[in-house]
């Protein structure tokens, strides 16, 4: 279904009565959380920019040959690099698509969208966040004033103006964003998927109510004894999730707050490679660091242990201060 399409409340409120919203454990291995994406499908992305994103399980899409998905994802940085130069993701839904705020706009979206093989749809980001949350609610639309009179209306026809009844103002009705899976970083869990994030939670309870399906990967599967002890952290519960993948540093070379910040000799590097050659510098990425490693833990060797300690420490004293 095109990201564009519009469920109806009937059909959203069948899909979710269908749901097992068992309390059971749901803890499966990266390998087999890639496998309930299936090609085709509308993936929402947790996190923003360059915080929470669920890196590793990105990287099993890539290595497992998914194609031609939509995803969505409030602010995309190299994460939508990824997707697009993998061969995963046919079109990105999203507020901004950068290579994060020190790089700029990315030369490889630009590649691919100018030569016409991939499709960047562009919202405002309180749209974004509206869409998931009247996806969230159930509902086909939310009225919002954000993006009248800007240069995003004539490319989002999806979206229509309307004269409120009760005031006779010009609104503007974003249609609900409901995908078929999320897939969500968190710092922890239970087996259960009750899922606590520390700082900021950007649209992820939003994309999570929304998601006819939420993968979590977190940095650490913990007791539901621990779950409840801190209540008030846990901000995805248990009946919305359907897949739990323990993998640490599974935000890499992203960051996860409390953690670690971003491994930015990585970064720089990458950047600079794919900037000089979108194409070739992609492939040549993807061949060392996605492709090449057995597992996750060495894509992170490949970082390097001296980098990731230091993103450490620095994630965890600005966590601490």
């Amino acid at each position: 279904m095109p990201s564009s399409d519009v469920q109806s409340y009937a059909t959203l409120r069948e899909d979710l009565a269908k749901r097992d919203r068992s309390l059971r454990e749901k803890v499966v291995s990266l390998e087999e959380a890639a496998g309930l994406v299936r090609d085709g499908m509308q993936v929402g992305i947790g996190g923003s920019t360059m915080s929470r994103t669920p890196m590793a399980l990105i990287w099993e899409l890539i290595r497992q040959g998914r194609k031609q998905l939509s995803c969505s994802r409030c602010i995309v940085s190299t994460d939508g690099d990824l997707l697009f130069g993998g061969g995963v993701a046919d079109e990105i839904v999203t507020s901004w698509f950068a290579q994060g705020i020190l790089w700029g706009l990315s030369k490889v979206m630009r590649h691919h969208v100018e030569a016409g093989d991939k499709r960047y749809q562009e919202w405002s980001h309180l749209a974004m966040g509206m869409r998931f949350r009247a996806g969230g609610m159930g509902v086909p639309f939310l009225p919002i004033r954000s993006m009248l009179g800007s240069d995003l209306m004539p490319l989002r026809p999806e979206a229509k103006e309307f004269d409120c009844p009760f005031t006779g103002e010009k609104l503007l009705l974003v249609p609900a964003l409901n995908p078929d899976v999320a897939i969500i970083h968190v710092q922890r869990c239970d087996a259960y998927g009750n899922a606590q994030i520390d700082g900021l939670q950007f649209m992820d309870i939003d994309l999570a109510l929304a998601a006819n399906s939420v993968i979590l990967t977190t940095e650490r599967i913990v007791s539901n004894d621990q779950i409840r002890r801190m209540p008030d952290h846990t901000k995805i519960p248990f009946m919305c999730v359907d897949a739990v993948v323990e993998v640490p540093y599974g935000a890499a070379p992203h960051e996860c707050y409390g953690l670690y910040e971003p491994m930015m000799k990585h970064m720089e590097a990458y950047v600079a490679q794919v900037n000089a050659d979108p194409v070739e510098g992609m492939k040549a990425y993807l061949d060392r660091f996605v492709y090449g490693p057995k597992n996750w833990t060495e894509f992170l060797s490949l970082i390097g242990m001296e980098e990731i300690v230091e993103a450490s420490r620095q994630g965890r004293s600005m966590y601490n201060d």
